[in-house]
């Protein structure tokens, strides 16, 4: 909450100054202390290890909150080949606890980066379908609580990979995951929403109507969340 009254230069060099104490490898038993403690405390770990927020979307993906190392271990004993991470900066001990685990169980670790407040940027959703192409398969996605952008990845995987409809792919975005629909995440919903009307009603291929139709600007523009819903995402369960 203090950090939103800063400048934005502050709160900018601030950033930088986490993501370069945790984007490196872990140095000693004290810094592995401080990486858990930070995963834990710090960026909310210690509920997702008692909830992962864990669902099978089909039989070559799994979607979830940020994994722990040991979480990440039992799935590679079960197959698993990819970890698809949405998060980005590598602000929090989690990113190198992740990294180090996925390189010990020869787990194959990529970014994909999505927000889960904005509007999806045209040029990253055109790009989804040949990522989804291009990773190795079983394959687990994830955001940070496994509600926003890890539904939108999963349900833009049903529409891409497997041939599914809006309507059934927009199940990935429910508030049994933690989504809610009227809060500023909802703005996924109202991304779905755009392309069953003017794509999935015309019968364009969803790259298509992402290159010629999609219109970020106007969906941004034209989204109105509800106080309640957002209050209670953003700050009574603080959920991203």
């Amino acid at each position: 909450m203090l950090n939103k009254l800063l400048k934005p230069e502050t709160r900018y060099a601030r950033r930088m100054a986490r993501i370069a104490r945790w984007d490196r490898a872990i140095g000693g038993r004290l810094d592995r202390a401080h990486a858990w403690a930070n995963m834990l405390f710090v960026d909310h770990g210690l509920f997702r290890i008692v909830y992962p927020n864990r669902d099978r979307v089909s039989d070559e993906l799994w979607r979830s909150s940020q994994p722990s190392p040991g979480q990440i271990a039992r799935l590679a004993r079960s197959g698993l080949r990819t970890i698809v991470n949405l998060r980005g900066g590598r602000e929090h001990g989690s990113w190198p606890l992740e990294r180090e685990a996925c390189e010990r169980h020869d787990v194959a670790l990529v970014d994909f980066v999505l927000r889960s407040r904005e509007a999806p940027d045209r040029e990253v959703v055109q790009r989804l379908e040949s990522f989804l192409g291009e990773i190795e398969y079983p394959a687990l996605v994830h955001c940070k609580s496994g509600a926003d952008r890890a539904g939108l990845f999963a349900a833009l995987y049903m529409i891409l990979r497997r041939g599914a409809t809006v309507a059934e792919a927009r199940r990935q975005l429910a508030l049994r995951f933690g989504h809610f629909r009227h809060a500023k995440t909802g703005i996924l919903d109202a991304f779905l929403d755009a392309y069953e009307c003017e794509g999935e009603a015309a019968r364009l291929p969803f790259g298509e109507w992402a290159a010629r139709i999609y219109d970020p600007e106007a969906l941004a523009r034209d989204f109105r969340p509800t106080l309640w819903s957002t209050l209670i995402a953003d700050r009574l369960i603080r959920r991203e």
